[in-house]
């Protein structure tokens, strides 16, 4: 079954801190891979990070019969120094920031906080930008609570757009890392309506990259982020399937990572399962499932992906209420005229009869705009300098 993990696809979209809990899962709850590749996977992920004590202790797993570089010992005695003096700064400001009397005169406008802060207390853009810096080194030390809070003061009083997009990211890392899916959820909202509004000059971030496909980056990387929020969150699996169904991100999976796909199956089969006696949310969850199927057949030629094995063990269903759902699945999703389980195979053997051509080919060219836009943008620039493929929220630069 290690051909079908896709923990290796996924963590390029992800900040290396949220990497870890994925490969932890790897060793406490599966055996797809060797513990020690594993664990040399999280060694090159924690030395970029730091959490030096945390690259020490993976290191001596490692390699138990070497001694601990120098190294180390060097990074943890700069990281507790520059925590020191980062703290400093942003303590400070939220001295300030933090007395009964500023926070009551303090407004909406967020303008006319900083003339007051800097004509009243000195407080100026520089200062502010302490609590960004300190809560972004909170993160890359593994303190993701305090991150959260830094960051969600920072964002406050900065006017900074680009700062304050970063701060997002980084806020909703954090909440995600310290399991407060309530506020996670908030601030992947908060933060899909920023890249979803941003206008094309201020996603322009460089010269060689155009606002189009930046957006389709960010959205490519908010998707796989958004997994750990929707499949932890009580009502995440239906916020999942309004969406990646909606055209924006269904085209943005289609375009840029079809395996979501997966995901977004599972969450159909189990919102359905449990909309069970809710019939106000059954038709919803109904509709879903059509449209999943859909485009599954649409996107078989570039990603496939064995879902329906072992299905009724998967559905903690009995083997025939098992039968019975696949059953009214076909039924409802229309997959085919004539479809038949086979107990034997143990498969679902479906035969559709042929669609029209004019059908077949409004089928096939859906999202075809966004692919050829995305396409072209590539193709425009193919003589500039090789870029990474995706480029990493800002917030975590110091975390690579």
């Amino acid at each position: 079954m290690a051909e079908y993990d896709l923990t290796k696809t996924i963590i390029p979209y992800l900040d290396r801190h949220l990497a870890f809990p994925l490969l932890a899962h790897l060793v406490s709850e599966t055996q797809l891979f060797p513990v020690e590749q594993v664990q040399a996977a999280q060694y090159e992920l924690a030395k970029g990070t730091n959490m030096v004590d945390y690259a020490v202790s993976l290191f001596e797993q490692l390699y138990p019969d070497q001694e601990v570089p120098d190294e180390f010992s060097k990074k943890r005695e700069m990281a507790v120094s520059t925590n020191e003096r980062l703290q400093q700064e942003a303590q400070a400001v939220l001295d300030v920031i933090e007395n009964p009397d500023v926070a009551q005169a303090l407004r909406q406008d967020k303008n006319q906080n900083l003339t007051y802060l800097k004509d009243n207390y000195g407080v100026t853009l520089e200062h502010i930008n302490a609590l960004y810096n300190f809560g972004q080194f909170q993160y890359t030390y593994g303190n993701y609570s305090g991150a959260a809070d830094y960051l969600y003061h920072f964002r406050v009083l900065s006017t900074d757009i680009d700062l304050n997009t970063s701060a997002h990211w980084g806020k909703l890392a954090s909440d995600i890392l310290t399991g407060k899916w309530d506020t996670a959820l908030e601030e992947l909202n908060t933060l899909r309506d920023i890249v979803d509004s941003r206008s094309p000059s201020s996603l322009l971030t460089s010269s060689s990259e155009p606002a189009a496909l930046t957006q389709l980056h960010s959205r490519t990387w908010l998707v796989h982020w958004s997994l750990f929020v929707y499949f932890n969150h009580p009502q995440g699996r239906t916020l999942l399937l309004e969406t990646f169904l909606s055209p924006t991100y269904l085209n943005t999976i289609q375009t840029s990572c079809p395996w979501i796909l997966r995901y977004l199956t599972v969450a159909a089969i189990l919102s359905r399962k449990s909309a069970v006696g809710g019939s106000s949310i059954s038709s919803r969850v109904r509709h879903s499932i059509r449209e999943v199927v859909k485009v599954i057949q649409m996107e078989e030629y570039q990603y496939q992906d064995p879902v329906t094995s072992d299905l009724s063990e998967r559905l903690n269903l009995s083997r025939d209420d098992g039968e019975k759902w696949i059953v009214n699945l076909i039924r409802e999703t229309r997959m085919g005229a004539e479809a038949k389980i086979d107990l034997e195979k143990n498969v679902i053997e479906i035969h559709r009869s042929p669609l029209p051509v004019y059908q077949t080919a409004i089928e096939k060219t859906r999202g075809l705009a966004l692919r050829t836009q995305a396409l072209g943008a590539g193709m425009l620039h193919s003589q500039q300098a090789v870029q990474q493929n995706q480029s990493q929220p800002s917030v975590v630069e110091g975390a690579r």
